[in-house]
């Protein structure tokens, strides 16, 4: 029945709570986790698999209109809830025009929004004041238009159980990612902590820390307190950082330096032109200046008048 559980959270979790740009894999999943659902038939019954299928369906189309417009924030930020726990879901929007709206699929109500029978309007935050059972599904912002914005899967557990406290959106690589595995009345009991169903550490505290995460660092995590129970799993998502545009300050740097360098290298280029130019134009020694030239022609002419003049006499 675990199976069971995981593949449903598959089909409504954390793998389609990315932001644009996801892979064609995670479009993919709620169909794969159909049919790993529907060889299990003595476990549901016709009417959950219809409602599964409608909800990857759902889900689906979703991805399918996501923009990067609108960004859907929890506080706090965890998937796994207690019963009776306080959140706040925010709509962070780029186009304030769009009219962007809190939405929520669950097992109870499909595309109700915020404020209609559940939740209280507060600008573009959506707060819920008691977390129920009910509540548990996947919640997006939507514009007028038609567009989403990323998806987030909230559970919420009963009272006693155990619950994986872990990034809601996809961390960036490089950074630490935090995890607590905690119970109602503690968080810091010892606990198992598994990553795509193998164990990869015990805490004392129940806290776990994955210092530079890398893509490697993606998959299915879970952990178990002794006597306790288990946690639902929980999925972890990176994405790349994103390169910043140069700042004004250090566009100013650049046009100071470009200036210097300018400044430094024109007076150099100047007197080069100008020695090349004196080079140029410089008399050679076999080649007199044309009045030099005309002395010594008249010179010699004049020693050839007193030789004539002298053989005469």
């Amino acid at each position: 029945m675990s199976s069971v559980r995981t593949s449903i959270y598959l089909l409504l979790g954390r793998p389609l709570a990315l932001l644009p740009g996801s892979s064609i894999s995670n479009i993919l999943l709620p169909i794969y986790s159909l049919s790993l659902l529907c060889t299990c038939p003595n476990h549901l019954s016709l009417a959950s698999l219809t409602l599964l299928l409608t909800q990857a369906t759902f889900v689906i189309s979703l991805l399918c209109c996501t923009t990067n417009q609108a960004r859907l924030t929890v506080s706090p930020s965890s998937s796994q809830l207690f019963l009776g726990d306080f959140i706040s879901l925010s709509c962070e929007e780029d186009d304030r025009s769009a009219g962007w709206t809190l939405r929520r699929n669950t097992s109870k109500r499909q595309r109700s929004q915020c404020g209609d029978g559940w939740g209280k309007v507060v600008g573009s935050t959506c707060n819920i004041s008691y977390m129920d059972q009910w509540d548990s599904g996947v919640y997006w912002c939507e514009s007028r238009r038609g567009s989403t914005s990323n998806i987030i899967s909230i559970t919420v557990v009963p009272g006693g159980a155990v619950i994986l406290q872990s990034p809601v959106l996809p961390v960036m690589e490089g950074h630490d990612v935090s995890l607590q595995c905690k119970t109602e009345d503690s968080s810091e009991l010892p606990a198992d902590f598994y990553k795509d169903g193998s164990l990869i550490g015990t805490e004392p505290t129940g806290h776990m820390t994955i210092h530079h995460v890398t893509k490697s660092d993606e998959g299915v995590y879970k952990c178990h307190i002794s006597s306790r129970g288990e946690s639902p799993p929980g999925w972890i998502v990176t994405e790349k950082p994103t390169p910043q545009p140069p700042s004004a300050s250090s566009s100013l740097h650049l046009w100071f330096m470009l200036l210097l360098h300018l400044v430094m290298f024109c007076p150099y280029v100047i007197s080069t032109v100008l020695m090349a130019s004196l080079y140029g134009h410089r008399p050679s020694g076999h080649d007199l200046p044309v009045s030099m030239v005309m002395e010594t022609e008249q010179g010699l002419d004049d020693d050839y008048d007193d030789v004539t003049t002298e053989r005469h006499f």
